[in-house]
């Protein structure tokens, strides 16, 4: 379907909703996608919410709109969240997710939320559990998230049940259906997201249920304890030789934490020093973000609010954390099927990388050789290291990374599948529209024509010496040295 005629869509699903009867819910408007055309069961058992991006109870449009469905019509609330053993699901994957489940499960009893976790062991059950929590259910309110295969799943699943269903956008502070269309580059995106941003810069609805849910939790919930989450994820058929990140916890706290840190150790510093990786001057919470344990817009008002009580600039963060970030958005939302293929970009870097694809590379090594950081170039090894290690490669330094693989790459191809996989596999802030975007952006996208050269034609390069010239290059080897020896990690918040 093209772009005109899904918004068309889209437009004409949302006419269809229930008459909004406040504020609250006028806000949610524009967030809400209607998936089906069945009616709402009253007479059931519960509202159904299920949390597949944004995995969180706080600033939350989804659990918003769910528990105003379930006021509506007098109903509990019940909270569905399922772990599969997808592709590329390993013990990193894992045990992050799992430990944002015991928190989560107290702060939704507070709320008087239902809870129900799915720890899945065995990829043949499928739908079964959220197939069965649907049948009791008076409708049912899914995540919207760009990036495949979340909104084909959603509508195979809208289409196989009897009941409303309702697919909801959590994660933008500007709802990501406001912009019709593909955006080129943040220059064409910011003036919208400016005009629309006063408007949309609120606090999320707050989620207030009339009715507590008071039954036991399915027979198949999975009861997760801190002390157990090791065991459960031991239990799993996924790949087990990736190991947990040395710097990065999952749950709500911690990413409550990293906010907290951030606001006051390194918004200050972050304009001019956020470049440079041994400055630790970044936020680090993309992988909270990506899991949705935190929202973009409560982290926005956050620094907001911090920076205007103590008299800070926080423009730059608020630019990459909404205008570049959202632009992300865009592109996964009008370019689903294109993520992951060298078609999505401009026709002038196509045209370019076409000229020079058959230019003589120095060096060619292989998806294993990168994996394993087995390059001539200490600093990428360093940053694949970290990748290896962290689960993260600082920004600054994956546009290097990322540069130098469609360097050494047999062609430009095989660099994309590349860093697709080592993304898939080791990247806590992986198969995300700002890792895409990011991933893309160093073939071209959202960027311009520079001075052209051998591989890259007219595509940005960037050399070990600019490098060195802009950051701390020896600083950060020795810090990824004494990680590789010592697993210690000075990132780790505790």
């Amino acid at each position: 379907m093209s772009p005109t005629r899904r918004g068309t869509k889209r437009a004409k699903q949302r006419a269809q909703l229930l008459e909004m009867k406040d504020s609250a819910e006028r806000k949610l408007e524009p967030r809400v996608l209607p998936l089906n055309e069945r009616p709402p069961r009253p007479e059931s058992s519960w509202v159904l919410y299920c949390a597949q991006a944004s995995r969180r109870t706080e600033s939350h449009h989804g659990l918003a709109f769910a528990a105003r469905l379930a006021n509506r019509f007098r109903l509990p609330l019940l909270y569905l969240e399922e772990l599969r053993c997808e592709q590329c699901a390993n013990d990193r994957m894992h045990t992050f997710a799992l430990e944002g489940v015991p928190e989560k499960a107290r702060r939704l009893a507070e709320l008087d939320i239902g809870y129900a976790f799915r720890l899945h062991t065995d990829p043949a059950e499928g739908d079964k559990w959220l197939l069965e929590a649907t049948s009791q259910a008076a409708a049912i309110v899914l995540d919207d998230y760009p990036v495949p295969p979340h909104r084909e799943s959603n509508e195979k699943l809208a289409a196989r049940i009897d009941v409303a269903a309702y697919a909801v956008e959590s994660s933008c502070v500007v709802p990501m259906s406001l912009f019709t269309k593909r955006e080129y580059a943040a220059y064409t995106i910011r003036p919208k997201i400016t005009r629309l941003l006063a408007e949309h810069m609120q606090p999320a609805p707050g989620i207030e249920v009339e009715r507590p849910f008071r039954e036991k939790p399915p027979a198949w919930h999975t009861e997760v304890a801190e002390a157990g989450i090791k065991r459960l994820v031991a239990r799993c058929p996924i790949d087990h030789g990736i190991p947990p990140s040395t710097c990065f916890r999952g749950g709500r706290r911690n990413a409550e934490r990293r906010l907290e840190i951030f606001l006051e150790q390194n918004l200050h510093r972050y304009g001019g020093e956020r470049n440079d990786p041994t400055a630790h001057a970044t936020s680090n919470l993309s992988p909270y973000l990506h899991f949705g344990q935190i929202s973009s817009l409560e982290t926005a008002l956050a620094a907001q609010s911090y920076a205007e009580a103590h008299s800070l600039a926080a423009e730059a963060f608020l630019e990459e954390l909404i205008v570049r970030r959202e632009l992300a958005f865009n592109f996964a939302l009008h370019e689903p099927k294109r993520l992951r293929t060298l078609d999505s970009l401009p026709d002038w870097v196509r045209k370019t990388l076409k000229k020079h694809a058959r230019d003589k590379r120095e060096y060619v090594y292989t998806h294993e050789q990168f994996a394993s950081a087995e390059t001539h170039d200490e600093l990428w090894n360093a940053a694949q290291k970290e990748l290896l290690l962290r689960g993260k490669i600082h920004g600054y330094y994956r546009m290097y990374w990322g540069k130098k693989i469609i360097e050494w790459s047999a062609d430009h191809e095989a660099a994309l599948e590349t860093m697709l996989r080592l993304h898939d596999v080791y990247a806590l802030d992986g198969r995300d529209p700002n890792t895409y975007t990011n991933i893309l952006w160093c073939f071209g996208l959202h960027d311009r024509p520079w001075k052209g050269r051998p591989i890259f034609g007219t595509v940005r390069w960037m050399s070990l010496e600019g490098m060195r010239r802009k950051t701390s290059v020896d600083a950060y080897l020795a810090e990824m040295d004494e990680l590789e020896r010592t697993g210690q990690d000075p990132l780790r918040v505790e």
